[in-house]
This record gives structure tokens, sequence and C-alpha cells, in this order.
């Protein structure tokens, strides 16, 4: 749930980690790291090694996972910190940190064997202490932005390397949960001023940071001591934070970096240039938030009168260059929890858009709503035309503190953009749940959806009506009046070709078995 909403990030929209790292730019961007300066074609340093030259766009704010929070930017955190479990190509949870799990009885109760004789870059153990300790800061931490996701836990009992998680219901969703999204664990020592953690990040991950500048660039190199190392063959890493989009490109041409996530609108100069575009699957989903806490949504009539008027296919065409999808749910097509059942419900239906306007008392002109974002954005601009033809009229208004009243529920009309969540559940329950960040309307909830979600959570995810237990919570979520969602795109990458392929796992950027060659 991070990032910033600009033109040249549609995808990323309404992240708040992101409009964080608006408010701070790039204030230390005068600040030169030689080894950054990478003439045109080379890849690796003076001593041969394969060296991976990061463009981001998603560049962290913050680099305590806990005060991070589970967006866009847990990929680039995710070069620092492993986790328990991490997700394969497929989505599901599979070890990391954690070499198995298993729940009892009830499922109540899960216990993560950790792998042994694992150290953090401080020589830190990492062991079942560490975990606990992780659990109960994400927790407890003022600045915490995963405590939500973590209301299922009671508690946390430490054995050596077992870790043994009570909560507070059954809820098979906690391996999916735990990855790189959630739960990227930090040394406890470190962890002790979670201040100085975010200047200087110690986790057991794949890379150890040697140098940050807040807000602009890191370096990386190798941690010997990950677990799997052996699949790691990339010596050092140079993360920047992303100039502007029209540069990028060019900079990936002339080998100021050989790596870089890309908007839409860059993927054909990119393959133009000889570049590789990378086509990562994701979650990603667009919306329209809606409070029904609110006139005029708190009459269905107009709820709905705003359903019938969206185009999805307009947001499609004029935003995601042939790359992405319209949808009407949190989820992509083909994705275990996309219900198909909901696949049609409110489709472009304008006329019937106003004749729900007039049976609610209202004429054309009379509603005039603020839409707010934090920045100038062609998605409300295509909202805006688009209500305005069934009589709507919006007025976009730019507030660059956006995300206090947002996440304070006291915005009437928004939009948001979500990355998603390995655990489908999480994803539900923080679009349509009473306390979901992403319910502009909370308390509200749709019927029935508490039942169909707890449902979800008893359900293991091996069983056979999981799929279909899923969907149905999916779509008792999408009766909320809360949500319109609109488009989904997947994740652009562009590399050189210098860069091997990566595996497509879903939303993550993996860099098992990844190499480097010495040429574009």
């Amino acid at each position: 749930m991070s990032g910033r909403l600009t033109p040249r990030r549609n995808r990323a929209a309404f992240r708040p980690s992101r409009l964080r790292a608006a408010a701070l730019g790039t204030a230390l961007a005068t600040v030169l790291v030689p080894a950054l300066s990478a003439c045109g074609g080379e890849t690796s340093t003076a001593g041969g090694t394969a060296t991976l030259k990061w463009a981001s766009s998603y560049f962290p704010t913050h680099w305590d996972p806990v005060v991070s929070g589970s967006g866009a930017q847990f990929r680039e955190l995710a070069l620092v910190y492993a986790s328990l479990t991490r997700t394969d190509a497929t989505g599901k949870a599979v070890p990391d940190l954690a070499k198995s799990w298993e729940y009892n009885a009830k499922g109540d109760q899960i216990t993560f064997h950790l792998r042994p004789d694992l150290k953090f870059s401080d020589g830190e153990p990492v062991d079942a202490a560490a975990v606990k300790a992780a659990i109960e800061r994400a927790q407890k931490q003022k600045n915490s932005a995963l405590f939500g996701d973590l209301t299922s836990i009671k508690s946390v009992d430490a054995d050596g390397l077992d870790a043994v998680l009570h909560l507070t219901q059954v809820d098979h969703q906690i391996p999916q949960l735990l990855g790189e999204r959630v739960l990227q664990i930090a040394s406890p020592k470190a962890a002790k001023s979670p201040t100085e953690l975010d200047q200087n990040p110690v986790g057991a991950g794949p890379f150890i940071v040697t140098r940050l500048v807040p807000g602009t660039k890191v370096l990386l190199k190798k941690n010997p001591d990950y677990w799997d190392a052996k699949n790691i063959h990339i010596d050092n890493v140079e993360l920047t934070s992303a100039p502007d989009a029209a540069t990028v490109v060019s900079g990936l041409q002339t080998g100021v970096y050989n790596f870089a996530d890309i908007e839409p609108s860059q993927a054909e100069a990119a393959k133009k240039a000889g570049l590789d575009v990378f086509v990562q699957p994701g979650f990603n989903a667009n919306n329209i938030s809606l409070n029904v806490n609110k006139a005029p949504f708190d009459n269905d009539k107009v709820v709905d009168a705003v359903r019938y008027a969206i185009n999805r296919q307009e947001f499609v065409d004029k935003l995601t260059f042939g790359y992405g999808a319209v949808t009407n749910q949190p989820f992509p097509k083909g994705y275990v929890a996309y219900d198909p059942q909901s696949a049609n419900d409110y489709a472009y239906d304008p006329a019937k858009s106003k004749q729900l306007l007039s049976n609610a008392g209202y004429k054309a002109g009379q509603i005039k709503l603020n839409l707010v974002i934090p920045a100038e954005d062609p998605q409300a601009e295509i909202v805006q035309s688009q209500l305005a033809k069934v009589g709507i009229t919006v007025t976009i208004k730019i507030d660059k503190n956006w995300a206090t009243p947002f996440f304070a529920k006291d915005l009437t009309f928004s939009l948001y953009g979500t990355t998603g969540r390995d655990s489908a559940a999480q994803t539900l329950t923080a679009h349509f749940g009473p306390n979901g960040p992403l319910n502009l309307s909370s308390p509200y909830e749709p019927a029935g959806f508490e039942a169909a979600i707890a449902k979800v959570r008893e359900t293991p995810l091996d069983s056979p009506d999981y799929a279909k237990v899923l969907r149905a919570a999916t779509r008792a979520g999408l009766q909320s009046k809360a949500l319109v969602f609109t488009y989904s795109s997947p994740n652009l990458i562009a590399k050189s070709k210098s860069v091997s392929a990566l595996p497509k796992n879903p939303a993550h950027i993996d860099w098992t078995g990844v190499t480097i060659s010495g040429n574009n």
C-alpha cells in the first residue's frame, strides 16, 4: 500500500510511502558516489565483478521495514532483508529463512522451523528470538505501517530455531502473509534503535548495504552468509532513485543503468533501443474510492450511478499502451482469487447511470464533487470526463498531504492504486474490511463479508475447496459500495541484455540465478 501518484506512474497510484518520498525529494541528490558514474556499456566494476545498476522509481524513503510497510518498495528492501517465507512463480509461499512450518490440528497455532547456523550481517543469530522481536516490533512500534496486517497473531514463543505463533483465530493464511511484503526481518540488535536502522539497514538477505544516501542511492555487496548465497551471482548492486522518465531509457542505453522499472508509455521506446522489456505478473489494481458515510454517496442509487458511469476500457486504452486490462475487482484475471462470476457486474451503461441519478432525486449538474488526489494524474481527468457525461460535475483538487485525510477517512471521493498482497485474504480485508486501510468508508463493510473472509482463513491453502471459498469472499467483498475498480497493469522492467531473465514471480523481483555478463 505504498507509493506516489504521478502522471508517469499510473500503476503505482496512491501508495503512501512514495507520497512520503515525494515530500523528501532528492535533497541529497548532489552527493556524488563515484561507483554510480559508470560509463556507457560497462556492467562490471574494475575487478570484473557482476554489478546490477538499478534505477528505481520506488526508491525507499525508509529502510526500516516496519516503517516502510508492505508496498512497492518492499522489492528494494528485499535486497537487504529476508523473511520467513517467500513467493514462488505460482504465488505460493515457499521456504526462505524458515525451512518448514506446520499448524496444530485446530489451525490456531503455527510453528516455523528456521534454518540452522544463519546470521544477520552484524553477526547476530537468525533464530526464533529474532522472529519474535520482529513481529512484536511490527505490532507495537508507534510508526509501524504493518500492525494492521498482523492482527491474527496473539503472541510468539521462541524456542531456539522454532518460532511458535499463537493466533487470535484459525488462520491458514499466515505462511502467505509473513513473506517479503509484511515481515522482512531485521537484526534485533540493530532494531533496538529504529532510527539508526532506517539509515543503516541490517538484515539476513542476499546483499549488505555498504553506503546509503537517503532518498538518492545505496550501494550493496553480496552477502556471503545468505542462506542461498550459492545461487546469487550478482556481486554488487548500485540502486539509484530514478530520474525523470524521459531519461531512464537513454540511461539504460548508455550503461548508466542496466535495470529499471518503467511505465507502459516507455516500453516501445525501450524495445526500439534494443533493451529487453520484462513483463512481470503483478497484483496491481486501480480504483475510485467513495465514502458512503458522506453525501451524496450515502445514497445507494448515487453509488450505483457512478459504477455504471465508468468506462474501464478507456483507462486501459489511454494509460496502459496495451499492457493493462479492465477489472472490476482487486485481482487480475487468472489469479486464484479472481471471481469470474463477478466479471460483468456494473458494466458501462451511462443511460442507466442517468436514470439512477434521476431516481435518487438529482437533476443533471446538481451533484458537484471534489476529487482529491496528491498530484496531477490522467486517471482523474478520465473520471472527471466520464462522470460529466452522466451529469455529475467533478473538480479535481490537488493536496500534497492527501495521505493524511485519506487514511483518516475524511475524504469523500478519491483514487487509489494497490500493488496487492501475497495473501489474498489480506488484500480483501485491506479493501473491504471495517478497518481496512484502503476502505475509505470505514467502518462500513458489505454484508456477509466478515463471514466469508473467516471461512477463507479457516480453509487450508491446499484444500480442494480453497479456490471456491476464496472467490466467494471476493464476491462478497465486491458488494462493497466504497470502491469502483477500473483497470490493472503488470509491472514493466527494462533491462540491458547483459542481465539474464528473471523468475516470473508475481510482483516480486527474485535475484536467484540471475547473472550479469560483461557487455550490454
